[in-house]
């Protein structure tokens, strides 16, 4: 069992039945390829079935863990791929994983909107307001070209971590986007970004995004 930070709460809050709430979203802009939306796809459901990672979603079942994924491009192009579901079980990962495995690509809008992104991912956690905490987390391949500057899209009361990748080939690459992520995109309390060399390394990202954001005992202040 990996350590957990310790997550102070006061009064009443510390009665919600979900310690966090976590939205997912995943970049299918023209910049994905059809090999590369299934390594994302199928990517993440393999890292939500990392057993380090189902042991943190599992930490407190009494007090769980929601979970949405959604898939982002352009300013009007968002779809809600798992809607909120509450981890409480080994059933619930495998659900979660095989819906992730069995989805296929949709026409969507070819440009890459990540202000957008980032509002209909804090719209999404707004339906989860009596949670502890509330993540959004975005991954992307590429800088926002269309819709609202990211940096000018800042929801409160909510952190934004994001999962950067980058070509394989391109150390540098991947370094210049992931500051771009950390001066427009990300926001909120202990926010980071985590990065992959490639879509062939963003299971092995995701699994160490996932276990760090998940890292929050949440625990009542008297």
């Amino acid at each position: 069992m990996m350590a957990l930070a310790l997550f102070a709460l006061w009064g009443a809050g510390a009665e919600a039945g979900c310690r966090q709430a976590l939205a997912l979203g995943l970049d299918v802009s023209g910049s994905v390829d059809a090999r590369e939306y299934r390594l994302q796809l199928d990517g993440l459901a393999g890292a939500l079935e990392d057993p380090e990672v189902v042991a943190a979603f599992l930490a407190m079942p009494e007090v769980p863990v929601a979970l949405a994924v959604f898939e982002w491009s352009g300013p009007g192009a968002q779809r809600l791929v798992v809607p909120w579901q509450s981890v409480v079980g080994p059933a619930d990962v495998a659900e979660i994983a095989a819906r992730l495995r069995g989805t296929a690509r949709m026409p969507m809008e070819r440009s890459t909107a990540i202000g957008a992104a980032k509002g209909f991912g804090a719209a999404l956690l707004g339906q989860q307001a009596g949670c502890w905490r509330r993540v959004l987390d975005l991954s992307g391949d590429g800088l926002s070209n269309t819709g609202p500057r990211p940096q000018d899209v800042r929801p409160g009361g909510i952190t934004i971590n994001g999962l950067v990748i980058g070509a394989s080939e391109d150390a540098d690459g991947i370094g210049a986007l992931a500051s771009y992520y950390r001066a427009y995109v990300i926001a909120g309390p202990e926010a980071f970004v985590e990065t992959a060399l490639g879509f062939e390394a963003f299971e092995a990202a995701m699994v160490r995004k996932l276990k760090r954001e998940l890292q929050v005992l949440a625990v009542s202040a008297r």
